[in-house]
C-alpha cells in the first residue's frame, strides 16, 4: 500500500488514502507496525482518510493503536494532502468529518509543499480545576475536552521540565480519572498573548506538538492562568495560534507534505 508522510510542527502522520479499510485487516496492529520509528515507517499516528467532495472522512489510530478522536495537526495534515491532490490554492476550504464531529478548515497560504490553515476546533467541553494525586504528589488539573480529553497543569516556567513529563504527564495520561486516557499538557504564561507548553499525547508519550493540545492550554490559560483569548502557544516543534471566540476555538498554523512511501508488510 501506498501512504503519505506529513507533518505539523514535527507532530508527525502517515495518512492511508482508501475507500476501505477492510483489505487491510487488522487496523490496529497495522498503525503499530507502520509507525514504529525503527522496524516501520515511523510516525505519532496512523490516518484512514476517505474521500468525500467536501473533503474527506478521517479515522485516527495513535502509534499504540489506540483510537483517538482528532488531532487538530492531523487534520491540516489531511487538508494539505487534500489540497495538493486536488489543486486547491489559499482561499479554499475543505470539511473532514472526523470521530469528534465535522471540522471546517480553511487553507490560508500555500508554500511549496506546505499549508498553512485555520482549523474550526468547536468549543471546548467539561472545563473545570480538579486536584488528583499524581507521582506522589497532589496536582491542580484543569481537564477538558477538545474533540478528545485533555488535562493541563498550569505552572511557572521552573516546572517546565522533561523530568516533570515524564513522571506527571506520563502519570496523568493513564490516571484511573481518565477512563479513556487523556492528553496532557504541561503550560505556563509567558505573558497573556504567549503560552509554552511540553506535551504527552495519550498513545504515543512526549510530542513536538500538538494541535488539540495547543487548543486545551489556550482555553485552560484563558480561563484559569491569566493568558488572553488570542495566543500564541509555543510548543518544541514551533508555535501555533488559537483562537476562543463565542463561535468556538479556531487553530492556526501550517502543515507540511513530506512525501509517500510504499509499506510492503501490509498483510
Amino acid at each position: 500500500m501506498e501512504l503519505v508522510k506529513a507533518h505539523a510542527y514535527g507532530n508527525d502522520f502517515l495518512l492511508l488514502p482508501s475507500e476501505s479499510t477492510e483489505p487491510w485487516g487488522d487496523m490496529v496492529s497495522l498503525a503499530r507496525r507502520v509507525c514504529d520509528r525503527h522496524a516501520g515507517i515511523g510516525a505519532d499516528g496512523l490516518m484512514v482518510v476517505v474521500a468525500t467532495e467536501r473533503g474527506a472522512r478521517t479515522r485516527l489510530l495513535n502509534a499504540d493503536g489506540s483510537r483517538s478522536e482528532i488531532s487538530g495537526n492531523g487534520i491540516r495534515c489531511v487538508a494539505a494532502w487534500l489540497a495538493r491532490t486536488r489543486g486547491l490554492a489559499a482561499g479554499a476550504q475543505v470539511v473532514l468529518d472526523t470521530e469528534a464531529g465535522l471540522r471546517t478548515i480553511d487553507v490560508l497560504s500555500v508554500d511549496g509543499t506546505r499549508y498553512s490553515c485555520r482549523a474550526e476546533m468547536g468549543q471546548p467541553e467539561g472545563l473545570c480545576q480538579v486536584p488528583i494525586e499524581v507521582a506522589g504528589q497532589t496536582v491542580t488539573a484543569v481537564v477538558l475536552r477538545v474533540g478528545n480529553p485533555q488535562c493541563v497543569v498550569i505552572g511557572p516556567p521552573e516546572d517546565m521540565t522533561t523530568n516533570r513529563l515524564h513522571t506527571i504527564g506520563a502519570g496523568l495520561a493513564v490516571h484511573p480519572f481518565f477512563p479513556e486516557g487523556t492528553n496532557v499538557e504541561l503550560a505556563t504564561v509567558e505573558e497573556p498573548g504567549r503560552v509554552k507548553i511540553l506535551i504527552w499525547e495519550r498513545g504515543v508519550g512526549p510530542t513536538e506538538a500538538s494541535g488539540t493540545g495547543a487548543c486545551a492550554a489556550a482555553v485552560a490559560t484563558a480561563m484559569f492562568g491569566g493568558a488572553a483569548r488570542v495566543s500564541n502557544v509555543v510548543s518544541p516543534g514551533g508555535t501555533q495560534r488559537v483562537e476562543w471566540t463565542s463561535d468556538g476555538v479556531f487553530l492556526t498554523g501550517w502543515a507540511e507534505l513530506t512525501g509517500a512511501v510504499q509499506w510492503w508488510g501490509a498483510r
